[in-house]
């Protein structure tokens, strides 16, 4: 959704009756004689100077005729004004709604830019409603419904919508092929091994990868108390969103979620939009999810062999970095993987970890 640009309205705009008496008065034309010469009647040609009533095309086009102006200037006058009304009606009821921008993290969308920063509570409330797709707070609950088709635990539901919102506004930006699942699932396979790849490289590469099998990949860091890992929904029924948070900043947790998603995309409706949350135990589909993306990177027979030839806790790290290799993953998701299984504990080897940044 690109942006809205020289937005310049003006504070006044006169009426356009105030120009056709100046006109007249030009002219030494009465209101009577103007109506006699285009044939309308005395009311109406008053009711237009005092901007009592609009001026048609009809009536522009006999205006021209009589009076010598172009119809388009007395359109375009005609819509200026009205458009000018209705902006200050519609100022006085944004202003009855700004206690709503209490309800969502504005200070911190300003902060993000996602929004353009401005004190004046009556344009952040214009902003917000813009950001979020929305005519008014009015709107809001519609909004929310949208976006927040799984259950929140612990998150602000206000800012999760805020976060999924961001999300849609830049995958509508990505250009993509339409869905492929086999063309995803050989995807999948490239990006197991850009695993051990920089994650420079992972966020230029990983993008322009799944959107060759109509899969949009963006990363929107985390709002706070948003608590979200990764969100998967269908914008389009050839265009796939995956989002990720970046919540943990770790690549095996990062790598986890993505293909947790991706999961979500080969296996479950296109209808549903799946909110993955710190801790949430979510149904079967999830826990389905769950199991694609810890098989996907470490098959469950590699698991058990290394199972048997390891002697948790005591776990070396070079054991990991080979086993690693083996599978031609990156060793900190290995790490990741034993600590969740109880085989390791959670201090030990996290510096085979990758740290993700954005920046």
């Amino acid at each position: 959704m690109g942006d809205i640009v020289n937005m310049y309205h003006p504070d006044t705009v006169s009426p356009p009756g105030e120009t056709l008496e100046e006109v007249l008065e030009e002219r030494e034309m009465t209101q009577a004689e103007l109506a006699e010469r285009t044939g309308r009647p005395k009311k109406t040609i008053n009711e237009i100077v005092q901007g009592k009533q609009a001026i048609t095309p009809e009536t522009a086009l006999q205006f021209e005729r009589v009076l010598g102006t172009p119809a388009s200037f007395w359109l375009a006058h005609e819509r200026n004004y009205r458009e000018w009304l209705a902006r200050q009606h519609d100022d006085e009821q944004l202003a009855t709604q700004v206690g709503w921008l209490g309800e969502i993290p504005l200070k911190e969308i300003m902060k993000r830019g996602w929004i353009d920063y401005t004190e004046e509570p009556t344009e952040q409330l214009r902003a917000a409603l813009r950001f979020f797709g929305i005519a008014s707070i009015h709107q809001w609950a519609f909004a929310e419904a949208v976006f927040r088709r799984s259950p929140a635990h612990r998150s602000d539901q206000a800012a999760v919508t805020a976060w999924l919102r961001k999300g849609e506004i830049e995958a509508h930006e990505i250009i993509c092929a339409p869905y492929s699942a086999e063309m995803f699932r050989s995807v999948l396979q490239t990006a197991r091994v850009l695993t051990r790849a920089s994650f420079a490289a992972v966020r230029d590469e990983l993008p322009h990868l799944c959107a060759t099998a109509g899969v949009v990949v963006v990363i929107v860091p985390e709002l706070p108390n948003t608590y979200v890992c990764g969100a998967t929904r269908w914008l389009s029924p050839g265009k796939a969103l995956i989002q990720l948070s970046l919540r943990y900043k770790t690549d095996d947790q990062f790598w986890f979620t993505f293909f947790h998603e991706a999961a979500h995309i080969l296996k479950h409706g296109k209808r549903e939009t799946f909110l993955d949350e710190e801790h949430s135990t979510g149904d079967e589909r999830e826990a389905e999810a769950n199991r694609f993306a810890a098989d996907f990177l470490i098959p469950p027979e590699a698991m058990q062999h290394f199972k048997r030839h390891a002697k948790p806790p005591f776990i070396s790290r070079e054991l990991v970095e080979r086993f690693a290799e083996e599978l031609g993953i990156a060793p900190g998701i290995v790490v990741g993987r034993l600590q969740h299984d109880d085989l390791l504990e959670r201090k030990n080897l996290n510096s085979l970890k990758q740290s993700l940044k954005l920046g």
